[in-house]
């Protein structure tokens, strides 16, 4: 499945493995390895519309994968019928609920587990700012670096120009040993053309990936980053265009409520032909 647009030539691709009893930890990895793609999803069932979920990358399993979440769900409701799913994942339940919009095309719109920010100390934001060939001064003073939590860390850093983002070209090894160190799943890189309207970028050396089309579980950190700092007030959406410079365009929007600090991000996904 490809996660977050409707086009298989865009999005990010996930695998789908819908009954992944008696598959051994060995077994996952050998299959998403195979695969290839960024993160492949295996469903345990529970019950009636209620399943356990793992991800793995190429290299390693993952605690939470957004994208493969959207997928997945979009599998779910195609085979069992639109409506709620309730995933039980590594770093807690995500409910997920399907719709089929005007267009006849499932959507599925996650719930993250409660989002957190935390400070990234000055020498690590140098060490990764110097992976990335960047400086200080390329950042963008009114979203300050920090480190965000939406089942997963996330280093995010926000540029002054969509030029800067567009030009990403980094140093792939000291990057990973870098995100590996911090326990870091990928790097949201931001550029905000409006208060609504956000560009990302995310790395992903740790799973052995240059870069992710569409990053579910990086979009729920960012939403919380944005409600935890103040920048946006809620109940407010956004949307965030990832992908584009790699050639795989993705739509992830995005829904901060006043009221807790769990984030919704909602996408379509589409079969691989």
């Amino acid at each position: 499945m490809v996660a977050f647009s409707s086009d298989p030539r865009g999005g990010n691709p996930a695998g789908v493995v819908l009954d992944a009893v008696g598959l051994t930890d060995a077994e996952m990895l050998a299959i998403a390895a195979d695969l290839g793609y960024s993160e492949t999803a295996f469903l345990f069932p529970r019950g009636d519309r209620e399943h356990d979920i793992r991800f793995f990358s190429p290299k390693a399993e993952v605690t939470f994968c957004g994208h493969a979440t959207i997928a997945t769900a979009v599998a779910l409701a195609e085979r069992d019928g639109a409506g709620r799913f309730e995933l039980h994942t590594q770093a807690g339940p995500v409910p997920v609920d399907t719709q089929v919009d005007d267009s006849g095309r499932h959507t599925a719109t996650l719930t993250s587990v409660p989002t957190s920010i935390r400070e990234v100390e000055p020498a690590v934001l140098d060490e990764a700012l110097a992976a990335l060939g960047w400086s200080r001064d390329d950042l963008d003073p009114a979203l300050p670096p920090r480190i965000a939590f939406g089942g997963n860390d996330h280093l995010v850093l926000a540029v002054s120009t969509r030029d800067k983002l567009a030009a990403l070209s980094y140093d792939f090894d000291r990057l990973g040993k870098l995100m590996s160190d911090q326990g870091w799943t990928t790097l949201q890189l931001v550029w905000r053309e409006s208060p609504v309207l956000f560009h990302a970028r995310d790395p992903f050396p740790p799973g052995g990936v240059v870069e992710d089309a569409a990053t579910g579980a990086a979009a729920a950190a960012f939403g919380g980053y944005l409600k935890h700092l103040g920048l946006i007030t809620p109940p407010t959406t956004f949307r965030i265009h990832q992908g584009d410079d790699m050639g795989r365009p993705s739509v992830l929007d995005v829904e901060v409520a006043p009221d807790h600090d769990r984030i919704r991000v909602t996408g379509t996904a589409t079969r691989i032909p």
